[in-house]
């Protein structure tokens, strides 16, 4: 037999690392670096951002009254109409112009945003939880999932606009009797939404549930006594938080939609109280005469809704471990 050949010097300092190991990397480190990378997520953050700030910090800039009425100067037109109609009534201290009743536009897109806004992330956190709860229950609990999964079938197969046009007909004095005019249907409008938009959400948990309730470090947790609330806490939770996080972006959007619709439709916030949608209503009869009526409320709508899709779609990509190693 051969003696094995001793190892040189030189061939053991080739083996040996070069430099210190580099420090562990967190996983949101490795998300923002992902994220940073998607044009469209970063636009939608900067401009929910951006929106977000203009209606909550904008009526203390501009404190104008949305709600006040000034006949003397109604109609006006935007300051920008002046470039190209030189008879324009115009006025400075009203950039956006006013309505019919002399409201001021800029403060009605500013308060109405806050509203609407509002109601978008108040229901979104809402339905998110429901859906959830109900997902982590369904995937989680056989004995719960076809139950919840019936539920989940029958709320899905409901017509939403005309339930929700039934549930504000009958729901809405006494809650403007408990809450007042805006508090009530402030609540109403919330509930309603994340009552009728959490299913998506449900299927989408209990599917990742379902998958990883049969992994190796679920059944480990299991085998050493680790009871099933601190299981569902610490190791199913955070593994299903991009889906969560998707649907969150998703069902700001849907929000935003569904109260527009509803105050579009008259049958949202008092008539008296700016609302996007409500602005949009108000411009119909008026928009051949007036079109900023209807581009400025329509142009802030979709470019919310836009940029919250495009936020969404950009966190899912970041989230995606599969993506996020590329």
């Amino acid at each position: 037999m051969t003696e094995p050949v001793n190892a040189t010097p030189t061939q053991i300092e080739a083996l040996a690392d070069k430099g210190p190991l580099a420090p562990p990397r967190s996983q949101w480190k490795d998300v923002w670096d992902q994220l940073r990378k998607h044009k469209g997520a970063m636009f939608g953050g900067g401009f929910l951002v951006f929106i977000t700030l203009a209606v909550i910090l904008g009526p203390y800039l501009w404190q104008v009254d949305a709600q006040k009425l000034d006949i003397r100067n109604k109609d006006l037109r935007p300051i920008w109409t002046a470039l190209w109609d030189a008879t324009a009534k115009t006025a400075w201290n009203r950039p956006f112009g006013t309505d019919q009743l002399g409201r001021d536009q800029l403060a009605q897109i500013l308060q109405g945003g806050r509203t609407s806004m509002a109601v978008g992330w108040a229901a979104m956190v809402l339905s998110l939880i429901i859906g959830t709860v109900v997902g982590v229950l369904a995937g989680f609990v056989r004995k719960a999932d076809g139950l919840l999964m019936r539920l989940t079938d029958l709320f899905l197969s409901l017509p939403i606009l005309p339930l929700l046009l039934v549930a504000v007909t009958l729901f809405r004095q006494p809650l403007r009797e408990a809450f007042g005019p805006e508090g009530g249907m402030f609540v109403l409008i919330v509930g309603i939404i994340a009552i009728t938009s959490w299913m998506p959400t449900a299927r989408i948990v209990r599917g990742d549930i379902l998958a990883l309730k049969e992994r190796e470090f679920i059944l480990a947790a299991r085998s050493i006594g680790t009871t099933p609330f601190r299981i569902v806490q610490r190791h199913l939770l955070p593994n299903v938080l991009s889906p969560i996080m998707v649907s969150a972006t998703l069902g700001l959007a849907t929000a935003i939609i569904t109260e527009s619709a509803l105050s579009f439709l008259g049958v949202g916030f008092p008539s008296d109280f700016p609302t996007w949608g409500k602005m949009l209503a108000d411009a119909v009869q008026r928009m051949q005469q007036f079109p900023e009526r209807v581009y400025l409320p329509g142009i802030a709508i979709s470019l919310t809704v836009l940029s919250v899709n495009y936020l969404g779609d950009g966190l899912r990509d970041a989230l995606d471990p599969r993506i996020r190693g590329r």
